[in-house]
């Protein structure tokens, strides 16, 4: 591994969407926007405020245009959110989002079981939604699930992943998130990946995103990192997952990796100890425990006093010293 030396990442949150979904418990509206408004101020470069997915099909995000027309705009945080189709597209406008996400997976299987098409009928669908997004002059990325492995299918072949973003760059996306949505990656696998990614379309916005089922999602992001990706999507509290991988965990949790990564010396533009009292308000908010360490451990510098007869412990193994000096 190698140190940072002061190079910048860019971190998008992803807690708000990705992890809300998944919460059987809905948040209500006001503290959905209390907690992105915190969020806001805590050094994102962007965070995922919710999706314009059917509210019959995601009904805990039924108040995305409520959330995206309340939350208070913060410069310099581009707040996106989950297209799936013209019809969320067009929701997705009177929200006045900054980016639209479009989400498809390079696996047959996957895309069938998570979006009931084809990837042919997923891609012609969002091609119509990109055709819009450019005329409203709103910057479009596109996530690819499973670009790691699909639970389902095994191994995803490269060469197929790769095809799929040659067609989302000709159609002139932003960017591209590299998504290992069941937890499959590791950590050589995500690094030739990532860099054949980059050498390929290097003008296009790569973000990585990675989920912690077999605990390396640590090791995976800085694999990405090292490979050349400079944006990198997490989930506060590491809540979130995906229903189409049994026992899968939720998204890196954003608290761990940014201390790592700041460890390592990599400048991150985060606010650490937000981070930590935003995981305190979101554990309120879900009513469970997060599966984050950070906020139970601290930094890696916290410090704590001895223990209570620490006094007597040192006296003692001086006084030792001080009879065999005389001896």
């Amino acid at each position: 591994m190698n140190p940072g030396h002061g190079t910048r990442l860019f971190i998008n949150e992803v807690a708000t969407r990705d992890g809300f979904q998944m919460e059987s418990r809905f948040i209500p509206t006001d503290d959905k926007v209390a907690l992105i408004d915190r969020l806001s101020t805590l050094g994102y470069a962007k965070i995922e405020a919710t999706s314009f997915t059917s509210p019959k099909a995601i009904p805990a995000l039924r108040d995305g245009e409520e959330v995206m027309n309340r939350i208070a705009r913060r410069p310099g945080v581009v707040y996106t959110a989950l297209v799936p189709n013209l019809r969320g597209a067009e929701r997705a406008l009177d929200g006045r989002v900054d980016e639209f996400n479009l989400v498809m997976s390079v696996s047959e299987t996957h895309n069938l079981a998570n979006l009931r098409m084809t990837r042919a009928q997923s891609f012609a669908q969002l091609a119509e939604v990109i055709a819009l997004a450019r005329r409203a002059a709103v910057p479009v990325n596109v996530s690819l699930s499973c670009v790691f492995g699909c639970p389902m299918e095994g191994e995803v072949p490269q060469d197929g992943m790769l095809g799929w973003i040659d067609r989302f760059a000709a159609l002139k996306v932003q960017g591209i998130t590299l998504c290992d949505t069941t937890g499959m990656a590791f950590p050589t696998q995500v690094q030739a990946v990532c860099a054949a990614a980059l050498a390929r379309h290097p003008a296009l916005g790569f973000t990585a995103h990675f989920h912690n089922t077999r605990a390396m999602g640590l090791v995976n992001t800085v694999a990405a990192v090292e490979a050349g990706i400079r944006r990198l999507d997490m989930s506060l509290g590491g809540i979130g997952g995906c229903p189409y991988a049994p026992g899968a965990s939720g998204n890196v949790a954003t608290e761990d990796v940014v201390h790592m990564l700041q460890c390592m010396g990599y400048d991150t533009g985060m606010d650490l100890d937000g981070l930590i009292g935003a995981a305190a308000q979101l554990q309120t908010l879900v009513q469970h425990g997060l599966s984050s360490q950070l906020p139970r451990a601290g930094h890696r510098l916290t410090r704590h006093a001895p223990p209570s007869e620490f006094a007597d412990i040192a006296a003692r193994a001086h006084a030792r010293d001080a009879r065999e000096s005389q001896a």
